[in-house]
C-alpha cells in the first residue's frame, strides 16, 4: 500500500489524555490513514520522526482571529505554534453578522477598522473566508455585542423587545448557515447594560439549535462569584452548553480566589456542561478600560489612537510626565489598549491545570505590540509548565488544547490522532520546545515546532510557513448535548 505520507517511528501524543506511545501515522489527503507498525507500508513522502513528539494540531479555543484569517491568512502568530484551528469571535466581538460605516463600537475595534465589518450574514463571513484559504482552520461564534451593533444605537440600556426580536432572528440564520454559538463580553461598557433578560432568549435560540455559549464574565473582579452563578443561570436556563472565557481572579484584591472559582465550576458541571478555558500568562490585555485602571498593578500602554507616541510606556509614568493622575492620563489616551498584570501566578496555574479548563491564547493580532500569547500561548504550556514545572503531565497538557477543545466545540474528527481523523499534525521537538515571545518582545516565533500539517498539507516547516494553505471554515455540523459531563471522566 502506498499513501501520501508517512511519518515514521514518532512518539504519538494523541490528545485523548492517554499515555504516549511509539507508532507510524500514514495520511492520505486530508485524513489520517492509519497508525501503528507501518514498517511495511510506503509513500510518495516519508518523514523520520525519530526522537519528535507527534501531536494533533493544537485548538485555539479563544482568538480574536475573525478578520485576520481573511486580510492576513498565513496567520504566522499561530501556524508558528503548532495551531490549525481557530475559534473566533469570543467576548461578544465578531466580524459578522456585521456591516459599520461609522465609528467602531469599543472593544469590536479590536477585530479592525469599519471597513474590515463588511459580512451582513454569517454566510457572506464564511464565503469571504473560504475564499482567503487561510493557513489554519476556523470556526465561529456570533458576538452578542455585534448583534447589539446592528439594531442598537444606544448600547447603555437594555435592548428592547422589538431589538431582541431581531436580534434572535439574526443569530438564528447565522446558526443555520454552520456559526458555533453565541459569545458575549458583559464586562465591556458596550453589553454591560444587557441584563439577562436580553440575554435569555438569545442563550435559548443557542441552546434550541444545538450550539454553544461562551462568556466573558461580567465581573473578573470582586463580583466574579456572583457573574459565574449568572452565566451558569443563563446556560442552563437555555438548555446550552457553557464555556467561561479565560477564566482568572484579576484584581489584586481578588488573588487567592481560584479555589473557590474552581469549585463554582466544578459543582456547576454536576448538573449542567461547563468548561473554561485559559491562558498561560497573569497579565491580560484588551482595550484601555477605565474600570481597570488602579495604581494596584502595572498597566502597559499597547497603542493610543490620539498619542501613539505613547505605546510601550507604564500608565504610571505617562501619567507622572503629563501631570495627571492615573485616570486622567487613560481618559487622554482613548481609545489605547493595555496589558494589565492583575493576577497572581498560584491562581493561573490552578485554572490552567483542571481538568476541565482547555488553552486559548486570546491573542490579539491588531495590536501593533500585542501581549506575547499571541505568538506563544501553546509552547509555553508544553514547555513551560508541562515539562519544566511539570504543573501537569504532557498528554493531559494536549488534551487540554486538542482532544478536549475539539468535544467541547463539536469539531468532528479534530482533535485526535486516530485513523479516519483529519490529518492536523504537529511535529515538535520537546527538548528544544520553546516560547520565545516576551513582552517587550512580543512578536517571535517559537523553537522547537518542526513541522505543522493542516488537513493532511504540511503548511510549516523548518521554521517558515510553506506556499500551500489548506485551512477550512468549520461549520457546525453536531448538536451539542448541555447535559452534565462527570469530572471523573475528564481527570
Amino acid at each position: 500500500m502506498r499513501h501520501d505520507l508517512l511519518i515514521r517511528r514518532a512518539r504519538v501524543i494523541d490528545g485523548t489524555g492517554r499515555e504516549p506511545f511509539m507508532a507510524d501515522v500514514a495520511v492520505d489527503g486530508e485524513r489520517i490513514a492509519a497508525v501503528g507498525d507501518l514498517r511495511d507500508r510506503e509513500a510518495v513522502e516519508t518523514i523520520d520522526a525519530e526522537g519528535l513528539c507527534l501531536t494533533p494540531g493544537f485548538i485555539d479555543v479563544h482568538t480574536h482571529d475573525d478578520t485576520n484569517v481573511i486580510r492576513t491568512p498565513e496567520m504566522l502568530p499561530k501556524l508558528s505554534q503548532g495551531v490549525t484551528t481557530v475559534v473566533v469571535g469570543n467576548c461578544g466581538i465578531s466580524a459578522s453578522p456585521v456591516t459599520l460605516t461609522g465609528e467602531v463600537p469599543d472593544p469590536m475595534n479590536l477585530l479592525g477598522e469599519a471597513v474590515d465589518f463588511a459580512y451582513p450574514s454569517f454566510a457572506a463571513y464564511a464565503k469571504a473566508v473560504e475564499a482567503a484559504r487561510p493557513a489554519v482552520n476556523v470556526a465561529a461564534l456570533i458576538g452578542h455585542t455585534s448583534l447589539r451593533s446592528q439594531v442598537m444605537g444606544d448600547f447603555h440600556r437594555p435592548a428592547s423587545a422589538d431589538e431582541i426580536a431581531r436580534m434572535r432572528v439574526t443569530l438564528e440564520q447565522a446558526l443555520a448557515e454552520g456559526a458555533m454559538g453565541l459569545s458575549s463580553g458583559l464586562a465591556y461598557h458596550n453589553a454591560y447594560h444587557a441584563p439577562d433578560s436580553e440575554m435569555a432568549p438569545l442563550v435559548a435560540v443557542v441552546g434550541k439549535t444545538g450550539g454553544l455559549y461562551t462568556t466573558h464574565l461580567r465581573d473578573e473582579f470582586a463580583g466574579q462569584a456572583a457573574a459565574m452563578d449568572e452565566a451558569f443561570a443563563t446556560a442552563r436556563q437555555g438548555g446550552a452548553p457553557l464555556v467561561i472565557s479565560h477564566l482568572k481572579c484579576a484584581g489584586a484584591g481578588n488573588w487567592g480566589q481560584a479555589p473557590r472559582a474552581l469549585m463554582q465550576l466544578e459543582q456547576a458541571a454536576e448538573r449542567q456542561r461547563v468548561h473554561c478555558d485559559c491562558y498561560p500568562y497573569t497579565a491580560g490585555s484588551s482595550t484601555l478600560d477605565l474600570g481597570q485602571v488602579t495604581d494596584e498593578i502595572a498597566i502597559t500602554i499597547t497603542w493610543s489612537q490620539p498619542h501613539p507616541e505613547q505605546a510601550r510606556r507604564q500608565l504610571v509614568d505617562i501619567a507622572h510626565d503629563w501631570g495627571m493622575s492615573l485616570m486622567e492620563a487613560a481618559r487622554h489616551l482613548q481609545p489605547a489598549g493595555a496589558v494589565y498584570h492583575n493576577m497572581s501566578e498560584d491562581d493561573m496555574r490552578q485554572v490552567l491545570s483542571h481538568p476541565l479548563a482547555m488553552v486559548g491564547s486570546d491573542g490579539l493580532p491588531n495590536d501593533p505590540h500585542p501581549h506575547p500569547r499571541l505568538w506563544g500561548a501553546f509552547p509555553r504550556v508544553l514547555a513551560h509548565y508541562s515539562r519544566d514545572l511539570a504543573l501537569m503531565p504532557l498528554p493531559e497538557a494536549v488534551r487540554k488544547m486538542t482532544g478536549l477543545s475539539a468535544a467541547t466545540f463539536g469539531l468532528v474528527d479534530r482533535g485526535e490522532i486516530r485513523s479516519g481523523a483529519f490529518a492536523d499534525l504537529v511535529l515538535l521537538d520537546l527538548e528544544t520546545l520553546q516560547d520565545t515571545a516576551d513582552y517587550d518582545v512580543p512578536v517571535a516565533a517559537a523553537r522547537g515546532i518542526e513541522r505543522v500539517l493542516v488537513n493532511g498539507t504540511t503548511t510549516y516547516a523548518d521554521g517558515k510557513p510553506c506556499q500551500t494553505r489548506n485551512g477550512k471554515m468549520l461549520r457546525r455540523s453536531q448538536a451539542l448535548s448541555p447535559a452534565a459531563s462527570p469530572l471523573t471522566s475528564l481527570s
